[in-house]
Formats: C-alpha cells, sequence, structure tokens
C-alpha cells in the first residue's frame, strides 16, 4: 500500500514537471513568435540587440521595432556605437519623448552630405522641439527667405536717402541651417526683423537715392557686413535685392510740413504783437479819459478857490473882472484862431 502511494506521489510530480516545462516551452515559443523576426533582423543587420533586450524593451514600455529598425537603419549607414547611436540611447531618447526614427534619418543624412552631427546634439535639437531632419536639409540645401515676409503686413521695406527721396526695396535672403546654434538660436523672424533693419541703414546711409539705384549691391554688402546672423539658428549665405522702386519725396513733403508750421507760429507770434498793441492803446486811452476827469475836476475846484480867495480878501473885485477879461479875451482869440483857419480851409477848397 505504501509503495503505490509513494509511487502515485512520484507521478504527480513527474506530471507538475510535465506541465512546468510545457508552460515554459509555451511561454518561450511565445516571445521567439513575437520577437523572432526582430531579432533575425538585428542578428542578420549586426544591430547587436537580442532577444532578452527586446523582451526588457516591453517591460519598459519601450516599443521594439521602433528601436530595432532605427538601429538597424544606423548600421546600415555606417553610424555605430562609436557615434553614441546604442540601444539604450536609442531607449532612452525614446522614453523622452523623442521621434528617434527622425533623428536617425538627420543622422543619416547628415553622414551622408559630411556634415558634423552626433547623437547627442541631433537628440537635444529633437527635445527641444525643432525638426532635426528639416534643419540638416537646410544646411545641404540652404532656403531663401523674402524680406518683407511673403503675406505681411507690408509688402516691401521703405527707407529715405539723405537727400529726402524715398526707396521701396524687396530682398531675398539665403540661409543654412546652422546646427550648433539651432538650440536657443532665433528664428526666421529675427533674421527678417535684422535684415530688413539693416536695408533701411544702408538706404539712410547713402547721400541720394541714385548712388543706391546705381549700385544695390551696396545695400547687400553693407548689411552682410554687420553679422546679422548672431546669435540665430541660421547662417546667412547671402542677401540679393530682388527690386527697387522709387517712392514719394519725404524731405519736400517734411519741408513743406515744416514752413506751414512756421507760417503758423509767426501768425500766432504776430497775433500776439497786434493784441498786445490793442491792449496798450485802450490803456493810453484810459490815462487819456482819466486826465480829462483830472483836469475836469480841477477846473471845478478854479470857483471854490476864487470864492475861498473872496472870503478871505486876497482876491478884489478888480482882480476878479481883470482875470474875466483875460479869459475873455483868451476865448475871442481861440475863436478867432479857429475862424481863420476854417476860412483858410475853405478858400483852398474853392480854388481847387
Amino acid at each position: 500500500m505504501r509503495v503505490l502511494l509513494a509511487q502515485g506521489e512520484s507521478d504527480i510530480w513527474i506530471i507538475i514537471g510535465i506541465v512546468v516545462l510545457v508552460f515554459i516551452g509555451l511561454v518561450i515559443f511565445a516571445i521567439f513568435a513575437r520577437y523572432f523576426r526582430l531579432w533575425i533582423q538585428s542578428k542578420t543587420t549586426g544591430a547587436g540587440i537580442g532577444i532578452f533586450d527586446l523582451l526588457g524593451m516591453t517591460f519598459r514600455k519601450v516599443s521594439p521595432p521602433v528601436i530595432v529598425r532605427s538601429k538597424i537603419m544606423a548600421v546600415q549607414a555606417g553610424i555605430g556605437d562609436n557615434q553614441g547611436v546604442t540601444s539604450k540611447a536609442l531607449e532612452a531618447h525614446y522614453l523622452a519623448g523623442g521621434n528617434v526614427p527622425l533623428v536617425i534619418r538627420a543622422l543619416v543624412a547628415a553622414a551622408k552630405a559630411k556634415i558634423r552631427l552626433d547623437f547627442k546634439l541631433a537628440a537635444a535639437i529633437d527635445l527641444a522641439g525643432r525638426n532635426v531632419l528639416e534643419a540638416v536639409q537646410t544646411s545641404v540645401y540652404p532656403k531663401v527667405i523674402d524680406v518683407p515676409m511673403r503675406g505681411g503686413a507690408r509688402e516691401s521695406l521703405d527707407g529715405i536717402a539723405q537727400n529726402g527721396i524715398q526707396l521701396k526695396v524687396k530682398a531675398r535672403v539665403t540661409v543654412r541651417a546652422n546646427l550648433d546654434q539651432l538650440i536657443g538660436g532665433a528664428t526666421e523672424e529675427t533674421i527678417v526683423a535684422r535684415v530688413g533693419e539693416g536695408i533701411v541703414s544702408a538706404i539712410g546711409s547713402a547721400q541720394s537715392h541714385g548712388e543706391v539705384l546705381e549700385n544695390p549691391d551696396r545695400i547687400s554688402k553693407a548689411v552682410l557686413a554687420r553679422r546679422l546672423d548672431s546669435q540665430t539658428a541660421f547662417e546667412i549665405v547671402s542677401i540679393d535685392i530682388a527690386d527697387v522702386d522709387v517712392g514719394d519725396n519725404i524731405g519736400a513733403r517734411l519741408q513743406a510740413d515744416q514752413a506751414e508750421a512756421d507760417m503758423r507760429v509767426a501768425r500766432a507770434n504776430a497775433e500776439g504783437r497786434r493784441a498786445m498793441a490793442v491792449a496798450a492803446e485802450q490803456e493810453n486811452i484810459a490815462g487819456i479819459e482819466e486826465s480829462r476827469a483830472l483836469l475836469v475836476e480841477a477846473e471845478a475846484e478854479v470857483p471854490k478857490a476864487i470864492a475861498q480867495a473872496f472870503r478871505e480878501g486876497t482876491l478884489g473885485i478888480m482882480d476878479y473882472y481883470k482875470l474875466r477879461n483875460i479869459r475873455a479875451d483868451t476865448e475871442m482869440r481861440t475863436a478867432i484862431a479857429k475862424g481863420g483857419a476854417t476860412t483858410t480851409s475853405s478858400k483852398e477848397g474853392s480854388a481847387a
């Protein structure tokens, strides 16, 4: 009986072992079935990613197809681990939210074009929100930017020469991406603004608009000499003046406006002087009236003084009559004089 029980227990353990082995075999078969194709691709291309690495990517929530294909792409292009393109680095960039295939494509394009670009810089550019592949393509094929930009508020750049003539300029700036300054560098808007400022300054430094029309390249040379691409994500290759048109005579308009303003000021000053003269005349009239009032007041005091003199005995009756005679004689002489002047005027009018 004991022998049968022992044999039964051993059979159970054998069955359990067989089940475990079958389970392990199924797990291994499932793993190989899922990752066998990627593992074969990695082995045949020399990517160096093992089956357990693929399993670990799954646990780390990394997409194995993305990493394997990106690594194969890099290896096939001759970009190996010596340039920092390792599976760990690719996984880290993937977990950071980067676009791993785009970075590898940018590295491949840079390597083919013999542009110095390593994985760390490419990954940093990608994480900064810039399109690293487009940046590499711009380095290979320079980009043309219209100044002012198309669809903007202004159709041309307006500058005024020293003779007062306005010039309307359109330019085209050829730029190439500067990968070393792509992170933190200014964008196209800054290039457009700086070039516009340089063109307006170059026009303003010209003695006349004719100099600019004769030699438009002087604007390009003056702008390029100012190194306007400093601290930007681009390198200016050339600046070409596409169109130059003559605008208004701003200098003459300003002179006319200044003359009109000066005339208004002169009118205001003349009006002020006229008002002051009128005020002075009124003051003189008021002074004359005041003097007349004082004279009338003084004449009114004469009878009072005569009466006072009579009361005090300082003036006699004969003296008073003499004074009246003198006054009457004076009034008669005045009347004769006025009559003679009137008669003379009448004779002159009749003779005429």
